[in-house]
């Protein structure tokens, strides 16, 4: 049972709505995760029927505050339901309140601690999310990514986040940024957990596992590069078949080639605001707009013109190497709350349409929680999602069994 989370015992009745609003009362003061909480007073009969979660503050909420991350609209109320809201709605589950977000979900940071330490970022731009399934606060949160804004903050606060295949979720009704890169989804407290949402929300799971994984490596922290390589010197322990594979170079030219383009589209979907506000719609995004509004059309087709050739040639690898595992970071949690730390190891796989998750490594005991990414091809949900269940299993039972013969 040790990789049963809250979602599984409130599934089991083994807690209710009460206790999550008691653990907000106990974490919320010195984490501030949430925009605001009140729950939801009823829900109808589904595979959901009474389970609450929390939404990020880009998520458009009837009658909730939706603030977007920023002070200018500290005072804005959702008269609709984003289409997520009404899914989950239809599944019995409860809304319990808006968890924080960077400013326009970008760079600029929102004030939520890391859990672990609190005076170390908790990462972005879904801070608030991952934080509060992390402590416990809530038993899944939504999260969305157009870089790295699940990915990071799932591995930063040792939880497992989901970001699906492109365009799985719907996005009507959440806030806009990238709108080719945009992709909604979920952070819980572990894999198992993950399943029973995924096949609560009616998408097929799996049992089934890969006969050979691939793993990545890529230039990250020291700290970071001895976990991972523990972590995949574990699972061969174990018995998964795991070999090193060297990206095509497209891959490699898909993390520029993202970040151009959330620069591009981010400058003009958020013009109109930044036109209105200035500077005070945040630094960092304020330095994004003025850069994309400068960017030449064509340097941004050429970026797109990459992503589609990385998606073709990465599905050719997804064929012989059905999932793929990599650092979910560039190390732990960095220290200090004016960066949400850097999502180089995540932008391609957002660019490529693909299923990503993350999934907690054991770390030593002075270090704060790393993640294990694992992708899978398009529409390879069902696979991933078994897998990282399976992964998390043996990591975890080798930590105990360290632990104990310690």
């Amino acid at each position: 049972m040790a990789n049963t989370g809250i979602l599984a015992r409130c599934l089991a009745g083994e807690v209710n709505a009460e206790y999550f609003v008691e653990r907000i009362r106990k974490e919320e003061p010195r984490l501030h995760a949430w925009v605001e909480t009140r729950l939801e007073s009823h829900s109808i009969d589904g595979p959901l029927k009474g389970v609450p979660y929390g939404a990020k503050d880009i998520v458009e909420t009837r009658g909730y505050r939706t603030t977007y991350g920023s002070p200018l609209f500290a005072d804005h109320v959702s008269t609709e339901d984003a289409a997520l809201i009404e899914l989950l709605r239809s599944k019995g589950a409860l809304l319990l309140g808006k968890t924080q977000t960077t400013s326009f979900a970008y760079f600029d940071p929102a004030p939520t601690r890391n859990p672990h330490k609190p005076d170390h970022t908790p990462g972005g731009s879904s801070s608030g999310s991952a934080a509060a399934v992390a402590t416990g606060m809530a038993p899944f949160a939504i999260g969305t990514q157009t870089q790295g804004s699940i990915i990071r903050p799932a591995s930063f606060c040792g939880v497992v986040g989901i970001k699906p295949t492109f365009g799985l979720l719907p996005a009507k009704g959440i806030m806009p940024f990238a709108p080719s890169l945009d992709t909604a989804g979920f952070f819980t407290q572990t894999a198992l957990d993950l399943r029973l949402l995924w096949q609560a929300l009616g998408f097929v799971v799996d049992s089934g596992l890969p006969p050979v994984f691939a793993m990545i490596e890529s230039p990250v922290d020291p700290e970071m590069q001895e976990t991972f390589r523990e972590a995949i010197q574990i699972l061969s322990h174990y018995g998964c078949v795991v070999k090193r594979v060297t990206p095509p170079e497209s891959f490699e030219q898909a993390l520029n080639a993202v970040r151009l383009i959330q620069t591009y589209e981010g400058a003009r979907t958020l013009e109109e605001t930044y036109n209105r506000h200035g500077a005070a719609v945040g630094k960092k995004l304020a330095q994004l707009i003025r850069d994309g509004l400068a960017t030449p059309d064509e340097r941004y087709r050429e970026a797109l013109d990459v992503l589609v050739k990385a998606r073709r040639e990465m599905a050719v690898l997804f064929e012989t190497y059905p999932v793929l595992l990599s650092p979910a970071a560039p190390g732990p949690a960095p220290f200090g709350l004016g960066s949400t730390g850097d999502p180089r190891c995540n932008a391609a796989w957002t660019g490529l349409h693909v299923p990503v998750i993350s999934i907690p490594m054991p770390v030593a005991e002075n270090l704060l929680p790393m993640g294990l990414q694992m992708a899978a091809a398009a529409g390879g949900e069902a696979l991933l999602i078994a897998t990282a269940c399976h992964c998390q299993a043996l990591l975890t039972a080798s930590a105990a069994t360290k632990t104990a013969s310690a």
